[in-house]
């Protein structure tokens, strides 16, 4: 089953990892992605681990 994702959390996580990257991750960045994956997956019937791991294979592991 392919996992479907929003613009806007592929948007959120992809601050949330230059901000890992840049050792400034704020808990305002970490719970709004959070946030999203968990209304996300409720949406769209999903499981919320499914949609997490999903979301930051393509944004941390992009193919080329």
């Amino acid at each position: 089953m392919a996992i479907e994702l929003s613009d806007e959390l592929i948007e959120l996580e992809t601050r949330a990892w230059a901000e890992i990257r840049a050792g400034a991750l704020t808990v305002e960045t970490a719970n709004a992605v959070q946030s999203a994956v968990r209304a996300h997956a409720e949406a769209t019937g999903q499981e919320r681990l499914a949609v997490e791991r999903e979301l930051k294979k393509r944004v941390r592991h992009p193919e080329p």
